[in-house]
């Protein structure tokens, strides 16, 4: 239930109606989804670890919200002693600004004992998969979960049911000592993960995972059969064969925090003890639609299905689905995010291979010293116990990332798509990634274009200074220009709106042995146009004639690798590139930065203000104080209710596109 509706604003036709009101949020108002993050002792990967939790489990609840509507997320601080935030991966919080959960840029964290309603808005071509995490220090390692953004009506892809496939990092380390070891001198490096888990699950480095049960729930994470308490049916096929397709009148927000009783509705894991492998359970003769979430805050994967090499990726980091890839393997950074059509084998096809019903997924981390190799179960009949991790590989996967899907994803529906030319940037910024040694500390620091930044570099939140201080707090743009991009003084990069950027990430030799790293680089603010990577220095006019030949037009990314190429080259030199184009037209402050959750704690995080003073201060000044100051107005308690900002009145734009015929990859 949302405050009642008021005369609006319409911002366009695709965003929710705007609201611009302020409002309580006393013991009337039941928010959409409720996160309650807490501590806990977690057994996992055979062993146990002091985990950041949501609603009891990591990963947390998978949230379903649809496109073109606001939902209120509220998010519970129940930790005693530490600050929390909550980042909403890959959906562009463009029209609320203090709801990206960035941590000393765009918002005061969440105090311990405290809560904070997040209205998070969609655009109606926002279908695709995201995650929820933390923002704070190392807290995103287990305090993440799926955001799933359904489609309006049917997807464009037929498919008969979908599983999450939800990727993490198992440290042993607690979450404050590695923090603790990058930023305090001498240098510590965390150290490689210790496994990989999947959905929760998995098996760490020094274990033998034993034979599991047969039966149980936890294989449907993410499935949609059987109904939700909302009456959302879903864009599958009935057990008859046709399509369940949402009328206009079926389509309505996702309002329930509940999970189904019915194991094919899984929306949240289950903690479970024991030392068994992670299960995806699958029906014979069904098209599935994967959605692999690399919530990792180290590894880069590579994974594969035993005897499915067969697969069609047709959505990557939400937004804007691709014309149908097939491939054998997948490769996936922190951050990232593949949508997958599986197809599983026929009961003939099962028979005619001896009846064999469990098929390996092997995934090994890729570009690390000590490289991990962990396996999931895709099982055919629940009936059919987990077996046990294999004696050998059962899967060659390629080791060399960097031609994997390059210049290859483009747009399904090709007349929808904004990539700008070359004709149309305005502005190159070339960022040089650099790994350095401050010798008076003996810290190891990231810079991004010669700037180290983390959550400790403010004082208070950027935003917070534009709003308190307007034009003087925001970056000096002749300063800026003059300086690798970012002002000196706010340590940030301007933009101003309808610039069209191409922003290029230089890889360089550490000064520490010319070492090099692969760097998962993820944009805040909105989508912008992956135009390619190679080896060495970046050359525009290359680049530019090989998509012209090509004719290459990209897709919308937000999450994309800046490689290594070699292990090492010299000190500073240049090791690969990668660049991006985008057109602002967001006025905010947002981030950009790579994804290795220890890279950020050393530096490898930017800040970027688009727009001038006018533009970022949506807010008015009657509505503005409570965000001003740590544990402000707008952050409720046990005994106060918050009052703050409603952009939106809830009005859902959801309308099923007109009605076309399903694509059958399979």
């Amino acid at each position: 239930m949302r405050a009642a509706t008021l005369p609006s604003l319409l911002l366009g036709a695709w965003l929710p109606a705007a609201l611009a009101e302020m409002v309580t949020h006393d013991n009337g108002f039941h928010p959409d989804h409720i996160l309650r993050v807490s501590v806990a002792q977690v057994p996992l990967s055979c062993e146990s670890r002091t985990d950041i939790v949501v609603n009891g489990t990591s990963p947390g609840p998978a949230l379903h919200i649809l496109p073109g509507t606001s939902s209120w997320i509220r998010v519970y601080n129940d930790m005693p002693d530490q600050n929390l935030t909550m980042h909403w991966h890959g959906l562009t919080q463009r029209m609320a600004p203090f709801a990206d959960g960035t941590p000393l840029a765009a918002q005061w964290p969440i105090p311990p004992g405290h809560f904070f309603d997040y209205e998070i808005a969609t655009n109606n071509d926002d279908a695709g998969t995201y995650f929820y995490h933390s923002h704070v220090g190392m807290q995103a390692m287990s305090c993440t979960g799926p955001l799933i953004v359904d489609d309006c009506g049917s997807s464009p892809y037929h498919y008969d049911d979908e599983r999450i496939l939800h990727f993490q990092d198992f440290f042993q380390k607690s979450d404050q000592e590695m923090v603790s070891d990058v930023t305090e001198g001498p240098f510590k490096w965390t150290g490689e993960t210790h496994g990989i888990l999947l959905n929760g699950k998995g098996v760490a480095t020094g274990h033998q995972a034993s034979t599991g049960p047969s039966g149980g729930g936890r294989g449907y994470f993410g499935g949609r059969l059987g109904g939700r308490p909302d009456g959302f049916r879903g864009n599958f096929r009935r057990d008859d064969g046709d399509d369940d397709d949402q009328s206009e009148s079926e389509a309505g927000d996702s309002k329930s925090d509940e999970t189904s009783g019915d194991d094919s509705n899984q929306a949240q894991v289950e903690i479970t003890d024991g030392c068994t492998l992670p299960v995806i359970d699958v029906e014979p003769g069904k098209t599935y639609r994967f959605r692999f979430i690399g919530a990792t805050g180290l590894s880069f994967l590579t994974m594969g299905l035993e005897d499915h090499p067969d697969l069609t990726i047709v959505q990557v980091d939400g937004s804007e689905y691709n014309a149908p890839v097939k491939t054998d393997h997948i490769n996936m950074g922190a951050g990232q995010r593949f949508d997958i059509l599986f197809k599983a084998k026929t009961m003939d096809e099962l028979a005619q291979n001896g009846n064999k019903s469990t098929f390996y997924l092997q995934f090994e981390t890729l570009e690390r010293p000590e490289p991990y190799i962990g396996y999931g179960v895709v099982r055919y009949y629940q009936s059919m116990p987990v077996p046990t991790s294999p004696a050998n590989k059962v899967l060659d996967l390629p080791r060399d990332p960097t031609n994997w899907m390059e210049y290859t994803f483009t747009p399904l529906f090709p007349d929808q798509n904004q990539a700008p030319s070359a004709s149309e940037v305005t502005r190159r910024i070339i960022i040089d990634a650099e790994q350095k040694q401050d010798n008076a500390t003996g810290r190891v620091v990231w810079e991004l274009a010669h700037l180290s930044w983390t959550e400790f570099t403010y004082t208070s939140p950027l935003l917070v200074d534009i709003y308190e201080h307007g034009t003087d707090a925001l970056p000096n743009w002749d300063a800026a220009q003059s300086n690798y991009g970012w002002d000196p003084k706010t340590k940030s990069f301007p933009c101003k709106i309808g610039e069209v950027l191409e922003i290029v990430f230089q890889n360089t030799g550490s000064e520490l042995g010319g070492i090099v790293e692969t760097h998962p680089f993820h944009a805040h603010s909105k989508h912008y146009y992956d135009i390619g990577s190679g080896k060495g220095k970046y050359d525009a006019e290359a680049n530019n004639k090989k998509l012209e030949e090509t004719g290459y037009k990209a897709v919308k990314r937000d999450t994309t690798m800046l490689y290594r190429y070699d292990e090492t080259v010299g000190v500073g030199e240049p090791a690969g590139w990668r660049a991006w184009r985008i057109k602002i037209t967001d006025a905010g402050v947002w981030m950009i930065h790579c994804h290795i959750l220890a890279h950020m704690m050393m530096g490898m995080q930017s800040v970027w203000t688009m727009g001038d003073a006018a533009q970022i201060q949506k807010l008015p000044p009657t509505a503005i104080s409570g965000y001003l100051t740590y544990g402000g107005s707008v952050y409720g308690n046990a005994t106060h209710a918050p009052s703050l900002y409603q952009y939106f009145n809830g009005t859902n734009q959801c309308k099923p596109v007109e009605k076309r015929e399903r694509i059958r990859v399979y």
